[in-house]
């Protein structure tokens, strides 16, 4: 960078100063250039870049080596963020640790494999669409809650986001200040990055439609329950699909653009794109991903061939439901609906408790809806 360009950068940081009421240093390193603040966003994300901002604390290195990009991140997001704790999430935003590495050649599956984070924004701050949020029926229906819905607040931001326990902010959607910072004026954005190695990208004119649509006819379950550690409220579930739980919805081949994992060809390169529909954020991955980054559900179900009543509940939902004395066993006294009716098949020991290997041991229910 020459003594010109450090002027003009010097008075634009200036500029910028005395228009906002927070300090903004964040800094693009790319191909060896360093860039400002809004420079920055001008530039592509695909070779190495460090990106640093003084007033978030963002501090995000991204590598190309051996046939890898390697990020080192903090996690926290380069932009103005929702006030946390807030109402429906207690957590503060804190730094983490994190090393993320994403294959420069994917090597393409086309078959969806389930995973709870799809990727990591270029920021460094994940995405992850789903909620650990279930309502539990004593009929044995469990409806994981989808994260924009009006049955539980989940304090999600304007970026469509919020925070962990652990402090890690993240992405349910579309993280909105990430797009308009990272705008260059072309309908594709590029936001983030797959595990398995694609782009993600954001469509401003929202032409790529999503193939997901609400499922006919009404829910199933009877007394269902939702429990946090500070409230258990009763939901009736029966009604129509509306979209509250992710069982809602199901994958119908050509009603729209994108394929299962909301992913599409254009150009002759495969992308993800996040919507502002359902799935929102991809669910799956169409390329090859490590093993430790894929989500396999206990019971055995895929998004394709989840029943219309919802997925079974795990052991540890059913003792939070049933549990009463907290002892960390089921007895005959404690469960209910379809557990109470076969105990005595359940509990192949004869000790009067069902563990946690003989509820895993337990015929599954047969599905009863498949993908169109």
């Amino acid at each position: 960078m020459n003594k010109k360009h450090l002027i003009v950068g010097a008075v634009v940081l200036s500029v910028l100063a005395s228009c906002h009421s927070h300090k903004k240093s964040n800094t693009h390193s790319h191909d060896g250039h360093t860039h400002g603040a809004d420079e920055a966003h001008q530039h592509d994300y695909f070779g190495d870049y460090d990106l640093e901002d003084e007033s978030f604390g963002t501090k995000t290195k991204v590598t190309i080596t051996n046939n890898k990009r390697v990020m080192v991140t903090n996690s926290l997001p380069d932009h103005e963020t929702g006030e946390f704790p807030r109402k429906g999430n207690p957590n503060r935003i804190s730094a983490q640790n994190k090393t993320y590495e994403f294959p420069l050649q994917p090597k393409w599956i086309g078959e969806p494999q389930w995973v709870r984070e799809p990727g990591v924004a270029i920021n460094g701050v994940k995405f992850e669409p789903g909620t650990a949020e279930v309502v539990v029926c004593e009929t044995g229906e469990n409806y994981k809650v989808e994260a924009f819905q009006n049955l539980i607040d989940l304090g999600l931001d304007f970026n469509n986001a919020h925070v962990q326990p652990t402090g890690a902010y993240h992405y349910h959607g579309s993280p909105t200040s990430m797009i308009k910072n990272n705008d260059t004026g072309e309908d594709l954005i590029h936001i983030g990055f797959a595990h398995d190695g694609y782009p993600i990208y954001y469509s401003k004119s929202k032409t790529y439609k999503s193939s997901y649509k609400l499922v006919d006819g009404n829910r199933e379950g009877e007394d269902c329950t939702y429990s946090n550690p500070k409230k258990t409220i009763d939901v009736p579930v029966v009604d129509h699909h509306d979209g509250t739980y992710t069982s809602d919805f199901e994958y119908v081949e050509g009603a729209g653009d994108l394929d299962e994992c909301n992913g599409i060809t254009i150009d002759g390169k495969y992308m993800y794109l996040v919507t502002d529909e359902f799935p929102y954020v991809s669910r799956c991955l169409m390329g090859e991903v490590a093993q430790e980054e894929r989500r396999r559900p206990r019971d055995g179900n895929s998004q394709r061939g989840r029943r219309e009543g919802g997925e079974r509940p795990n052991f540890t939902q059913i003792l939070q439901h049933m549990d009463a004395n907290k002892d960390g066993k089921l007895s005959k006294d404690e469960v209910k609906g379809p557990l109470k009716d076969g105990f005595s098949k359940l509990d192949t020991d004869e000790d009067g408790f069902i563990s946690e290997q003989e509820f895993d041991n337990a015929p599954r229910p047969t599905n009863g809806s498949q993908r169109r």
